[in-house]
Parts: C-alpha cells; sequence; structure tokens
C-alpha cells in the first residue's frame, strides 16, 4: 500500500511560482507513475502533468511552458514546479500514485492566484 502527502500550495500573486511536493511512502517500489490533478469549484477534476517510472512526462495544454514535473533521485518524492501562474490556475491541487490496479490520492493543496 502507497500513501501520498501534498505539500506547498499558497497564496500568490499573478505572474508568480510555486513548488509542489508530493511524498510517497509505504511499498514505493511498485508505483508506475505519478501525477497532479487539479479541481477548482464548480469543475471537474483534470489532468495537469504526469510522469512514469521511466521518466516520460505528460501535461495538459493550459500548463505546457509554465509547469514542470520531476521525480527525485530516491523517486519517493515527485516536485511540480510552477510559474507565470494566472488566476485560472487556482485550484486544489491533488497528488496520486499508480500501482495498477491501484491509484491512491493525497488529500490536496490550495493553490490560490490572486492580486
Amino acid at each position: 500500500q502507497v500513501q501520498v502527502v501534498e505539500s506547498g500550495g499558497g497564496l500568490v500573486q499573478p505572474g508568480g511560482s510555486l513548488r509542489l511536493s508530493c511524498a510517497a511512502s509505504g511499498s514505493i517500489f511498485g508505483i508506475t507513475a505519478m501525477g497532479w490533478y487539479r479541481q477548482a469549484p464548480g469543475k471537474q477534476r483534470e489532468l495537469v502533468s504526469r510522469i512514469t517510472r521511466d521518466g516520460t512526462t505528460t501535461y495538459a495544454d493550459s500548463v505546457k511552458g509554465r509547469f514542470t514535473i520531476s521525480r527525485d533521485k530516491n523517486k519517493n518524492t515527485m516536485l511540480m514546479q510552477m510559474n507565470s501562474l494566472k488566476p485560472e490556475d487556482t485550484a486544489v491541487y491533488y497528488c496520486n500514485a499508480d500501482i495498477p490496479p491501484m491509484r491512491t490520492w493525497g488529500q490536496g493543496t490550495q493553490v490560490t492566484v490572486s492580486s
């Protein structure tokens, strides 16, 4: 079983930056991919970015060129650097980890982009 915990959210002005972190614990050796999703009020949860065990990355079109996903050398922490933040990036950001056929979710961290 795997647990994931997010951190790094907060309030930032438009154009600013934040870095989100997701720490995985438990049976991390079975993780095949990790990802970030977000959910804004009144909207469905959507994929933001994803990284597989071999390092392949995927990004939503809305964040390409602004967000960067990575995993550390020990591969038990996933990071997402968010630059040039916009008000429409405001949402609760959730981390997940895939150990097929299971997907584990974190509790989420709030990101608010506002002046």
